[in-house]
């Protein structure tokens, strides 16, 4: 369709304004012209009807009504006079420039300008248009001889001038401007096609083709601006952008090659320590028991009893690693079911708050009620729950606050129950949130560096996100977003949500 091409759109209201502009233009002018021609033929009919009139009353005065026949005659023989007359004010010819219509009644229009007292008017008569004027012929003191005594109105002088070749000159007029406006849109539509195909459609052609090799991924073509025009504005900024795109591409292929190694090598890592975990674990808990049983053989003080001890409790530290260990290499499946989130947190909080590390700890609960149950495997996000608030109470470990939250949020154009856990403890530096999701890095003395990539592990295993913000010296807080199951939503909209404090 050429409406769907944007260069025949601009070509056609192009067009569609010019003509519009020029029509009105020419109207405007014919009418003008035609008002201008139609005052000068008034002003010259009044002096003609004027003259004519004096020559009438030159000769009634001395008598001679015979000469004002005469008079008529000749002037009407001019070309621009379609008739001159005189009638009697009830509209009966009594002399006239054509005598074979003396007698006869006037034509209804001129009576009618007499009758309504005008002076003029534009009729047509015998199929042309003419200037109709008219004049009383009032008696004075010269025609009472004749017409008797008083001032009264002996007769009505009637002129027609003719406005047919004044009507011809303005149709030539008219003529001519409906060609010039043909010729100029011709012309103009001509030079407006040329300008815009030549500088706007072949440049968008090329540039469009140059975008669709740029879309099936060949970044090494460039546009060529050849002005400085919009164009060539625009030209130049596609290849920087073709510049920048280029640039984040190979940045993107170095990162993604980088993670694949990465990956890869994880991958081997954790088969590696998935076997090792399971050829130390059974040698562990033999030597495990052993030390038991000769614990139980040594006498009660005996100083060798807490050597054992110490032992033991070093034994239970690799047991934990080792633990890890298999659990990020094989994360077990999680088992479904319907889960108060409020609750588990309660029960959660309750086992910290045993902790020796907890002590010192001011806790704030502020969790909405009326949460929706949600789908979870109660263990697991049990395990997520306790690996973070631990982590919170370590980073405090001169007391401090610890805040545990939970609401309804919006979340990719779904609902989501939102747990956050903060501290206000020495925080994490810039440098460390990069790596705070890696396995096997920490910062503390003890551990293994794989509570946080187990807890974000299980989350996304149940569809959820786990995010962290933190600022060194300001405290830490972890967002935990766990998705509600369709159908499964009981919970109270936000507006109605009510938090409790503790």
């Amino acid at each position: 369709m050429i409406f769907n091409s944007l260069i025949s759109r601009v070509i056609i209201l192009s067009l569609m304004l010019l003509s519009t502009g020029i029509g009105i233009f020419t109207l405007f002018h014919i009418h003008r012209e035609e008002r201008h021609l139609i005052e000068a033929t008034r002003e010259s009919a009044e002096l003609l009807l004027s003259t004519v009139e004096k020559s009438i009353f030159n000769s009634m005065a001395v008598g001679n009504s015979s000469d004002v026949q005469a008079i008529l005659e000749r002037v009407g023989e001019s070309r621009q006079l379609a008739n001159l007359r005189i009638f009697h004010p009830d509209g009966t010819i009594l002399k006239s420039s054509y005598p074979a219509e003396i007698g006869l009644r006037v034509n209804a229009n001129d009576l009618a300008l007499f009758v309504n007292q005008r002076s003029d008017g534009i009729y047509q008569i015998g199929g042309e248009p003419v200037l109709g004027m008219i004049r009383p012929i009032i008696s004075n003191e010269r025609c009472f001889d004749c017409h008797g005594p008083g001032s009264k109105i002996v007769g009505v002088l009637n002129l027609h001038y003719s406005l047919g070749e004044m009507m011809r000159r303005i149709g030539e007029t008219s003529q001519f401007f409906l060609y010039s406006t043909i010729v100029v849109v011709i012309l103009l539509s001509i030079g407006i096609s040329i300008i815009l195909l030549r500088f706007v459609k072949r440049p968008i052609q090329a540039m469009t083709a140059i975008m669709s090799r740029v879309e099936a991924g060949d970044m090494t073509v460039r546009m060529e601006p050849h002005l400085n025009d919009e164009i060539s504005v625009l030209m130049r900024s596609f290849n920087s952008m073709v510049d920048n795109l280029e640039r984040a591409q190979r940045e993107l292929e170095k990162c993604h090659y980088q993670q694949m190694e990465r990956a890869d090598r994880l991958a081997s890592v954790g088969e590696m320590a998935a076997g090792i975990a399971h050829e130390i674990k059974n040698p562990l808990a033999g030597i495990s028991g052993a030390i038991t049983v000769l614990a139980d053989d040594f006498p009660e003080g005996d100083p060798r009893s807490e050597i054992v001890h110490e032992v033991l409790d070093q034994i239970k530290r690799l047991d934990k690693t080792v633990n890890d260990l298999l659990y990020f290499g094989r994360p077990g499946k999680p088992e479904f079911n319907f889960v108060d989130i409020n609750a588990l947190i309660k029960t959660t909080l309750f086992f910290i708050a045993q902790h020796p590390e907890a002590k010192n700890i001011h806790r704030i609960k502020e969790l909405t009620r009326d949460l929706p149950a949600l789908w979870v495997d109660e263990k697991q996000i049990q395990q997520v729950l306790f690996n973070i608030i631990i982590n919170a109470v370590q980073a405090m470990p001169d007391g401090g606050t610890l805040i545990v939250e939970t609401e309804l949020a919006a979340h990719n154009g779904g609902r989501v129950v939102r747990v956050r856990v903060g501290d206000t403890g020495k925080g994490i530096s810039a440098a460390e949130m990069e790596k705070i999701f890696v396995p096997f890095h920490t910062t503390k003395t003890q551990g293994t560096g794989l509570g946080l990539p187990i807890c974000r592990q299980l989350i996304l295993q149940h569809g959820g996100t786990i995010s962290v913000k933190s600022q060194a010296g300001a405290g830490t807080t972890v967002t935990i977003d766990l998705p509600i199951a369709t159908g499964l939503d009981s919970g109270p909209d936000n507006k109605n949500e009510v938090k409790t404090r503790a």
